[in-house]
Parts: structure tokens; C-alpha cells; sequence
């Protein structure tokens, strides 16, 4: 029988370090020699329980620290792909954060080719394509952020994009600006997280500022109906994360989610899980909880699966886009 939530969709927000289950975390540091700040996997699970943006990202990266070799960094991802492949993914564009891992003394070779093993072997495994989208931590200097990416240059076969996560607040995507500049003359496709807690103006600065192709989040575009006609009108995707949004406090319960005004206005809205170990689902749970608590119709998700796809970074693969899309119109619910 066919469920609702494995429809077939792509990914397109979704941080691998966010994906370090309980369970892998204490293996890998026991492996490496790491000590959590936890006893054990039911003291770590008590820890989720977050009270805004800045209190994940505090267990988020204290968890990167048992993330050391190649090996670790491939398991971590052919974990997610594993997964993902379970609950209807036949597409997924994985963030990283370099800066989360150089700045304790992990070479960013040694995260980048131990995600593309993972990445590379994911169609014959998994049945998932892939791009690798390298993301810039916002709460630090504009100077490391171009550092980074000057760093990632002997790596560029493997990295598709940039995109901008961490603590947004007081942090406008303007102080990006250089930085994304440089990217595009490489060559690599723009993606930024805004409107999560920034405001509306955040979204815009992506769009005009950085020149964004797609918008990570935009929860709060619909505070502002001139940006809602805008991004209708020129199609920009927006990559939102409900589970996420719940976590973090941005949305009370799931019930109170924007995601069905969202379509219902024509927003090209698309459904992710963003960091699925920390917020309670992968992105087929995610499809689940929306259907149940936004009486989402059989339209309504294969909507959301058709955006995931038209979104991608496919350019270079229509075929590729054609034939996921036409296995969403052919995808019979049960």
C-alpha cells in the first residue's frame, strides 16, 4: 500500500551534521577518543528539547566534535541517504558547514571527500542523485566566510553551491555580499537561509543583495504581501521545514504552520527536514505531520513533491527532472 509520505519528492534543506543520530554519535566518539557531555543516548534525546535557534545550535555543534575522519564523514551521509531513500527521496541536496569542522582542526578535504564517497555511490546504493551545497556560518566574519571558500576551490568538482546558515538574527545576508559574489564567478549556484527568525527584509536582502536562487526557510514572507506577489511571480523556492519551525519556536504547534497558505497563495513551497536527528522526523515523517495537522489534500502533497523537484538544481539534467516528475503524476496514494 502506498503512504502519502512516501511519495517520491526531492530534498532540499537538509544539513548532514543536523542527520548524527544519538546512537552514531557515542559510537563515533567512542571510536575517536571523544567524551560527550552526556551520559548516554536518552540523556542526549532529553537535550533536544530547544527553546529557540541559539539553544540547538549549542548541542548542534557541541555533536560536530566526534566527526574526525573520512570515515566518519561517509557514514554520516550514507546514514542519511539510507533513510531518505526509505520515505520517498529520489533527489537530495545536502548542506554542510565547513567552518564547523576546520575551526577544530578537521582539514575541509577531509569532510568533502568523505561526503563524496558517500555522495558518489548514492544512486547504485540508495537510489538518491545528489549535490553537495557548501554553506557559510553567518555569525562569523564576512573575511572567513571568503577564506572558506578560497579554501574550497581545489574541491569545487564537488560542490555545487553556497548557502548561509546559522544564527540569523542580526546577521542580514548583506554582510555576504562579497563573498557571494566571488561564488557566483566560480560558478556555483546561490542559496541562503532567511526568514526563519530574521524578518522579511532578510529575504529580500537574498534575493537583491546575494541574488538567491532559492530561499532556505522564508517562513516569515507572509508578513509581507508585496514579497509574497514577488516571489509568486518569479517562482523562488522556498525550502520550509515545519518540524523545524516547531523545535525552534518560530511556529507554536504544527497546526498554526503557514505551509497550506503558503500554496493555497502560489508560493512554489516546498517540505524538508532540515536537521531530521534534533526535530523529531525525517522528510517523509514531515510529509506525514503536515498532511495530518493542515488536512492537506492528495493535491496539496503532490504539489509540494512536483515544487521539490522543479526547484532542484537539475538544469544540467532535464531528463533526470522529467522522469522524477513523471514518477510523482504517475504515484497512486493508497
Amino acid at each position: 500500500m502506498n503512504l502519502p509520505e512516501d511519495l517520491p519528492k526531492a530534498e532540499l534543506h537538509l544539513h548532514i551534521e543536523g542527520t548524527l543520530e544519538p546512537e552514531l554519535a557515542f559510537a563515533l566518539a567512542a571510536r575517536n577518543g571523544v567524551t560527550l557531555p552526556y551520559a548516554d543516548t536518552d540523556e542526549l534525546r532529553r537535550a533536544y528539547l530547544f527553546s529557540d535557534l541559539q539553544s540547538f545550535l549549542d548541542v548542534y555543534y557541541a555533536l560536530t566534535a566526534v566527526l574526525r575522519t573520512e570515515d566518519d564523514f561517509a557514514e554520516l551521509a550514507d546514514a542519511y541517504l539510507a533513510r531518505a531513500a526509505a520515505q520517498g527521496v529520489r533527489h537530495a541536496e545536502i548542506f554542510f558547514d565547513p567552518q564547523a569542522h576546520t575551526a577544530r582542526g578537521v582539514p575541509l578535504g577531509t569532510v568533502v571527500e568523505g561526503l563524496g564517497r558517500a555522495l558518489d555511490r548514492s544512486e547504485e546504493r540508495h537510489g538518491v542523485s545528489t549535490r553537495l551545497i557548501m554553506c557559510f556560518l553567518r555569525d562569523q566574519p564576512a573575511d572567513a566566510a571568503m577564506e572558506t571558500l578560497d579554501a574550497a576551490k581545489p574541491y569545487l568538482h564537488r560542490i555545487a553551491g553556497v548557502g548561509l546558515d546559522s544564527a540569523e538574527a542580526g546577521h542580514p545576508p548583506s554582510k555576504f555580499r562579497e563573498v557571494y559574489e566571488a561564488a557566483a564567478a566560480l560558478g556555483l549556484r546561490k542559496v541562503a537561509h532567511a526568514g526563519e527568525e530574521g524578518p522579511p527584509a532578510y529575504i529580500r536582502e537574498a534575493l537583491d543583495v546575494l541574488g538567491v536562487e532559492r530561499v532556505d526557510h522564508g517562513l516569515r514572507a507572509m508578513e509581507d504581501p508585496d514579497l509574497v506577489d514577488r516571489l509568486v511571480r518569479d517562482r523562488v523556492p522556498l525550502t520550509l521545514c515545519p518540524l523545524s519551525n516547531v523545535r525552534l519556536r518560530a511556529v507554536d504547534v504544527l497546526e498554526d504552520h503557514p505551509l497550506k497558505a503558503m500554496l493555497d497563495a502560489g508560493l512554489l513551497a516546498t517540505v524538508n527536514s532540515d536537521d531530521p536527528a534534533y526535530f523529531g522526523g525525517y522528510v517523509g515523517d514531515t510529509f506525514h505531520a503536515v498532511r495530518e495537522a493542515l488536512a492537506l489534500t492528495e493535491d496539496d502533497l503532490r504539489t509540494l513533491a512536483r515544487n521539490s523537484f522543479q526547484a532542484a538544481f537539475l538544469d544540467d539534467d532535464e531528463p533526470r527532472r522529467a522522469r522524477y516528475l513523471a514518477e510523482v503524476d504517475a504515484y497512486t496514494f493508497g
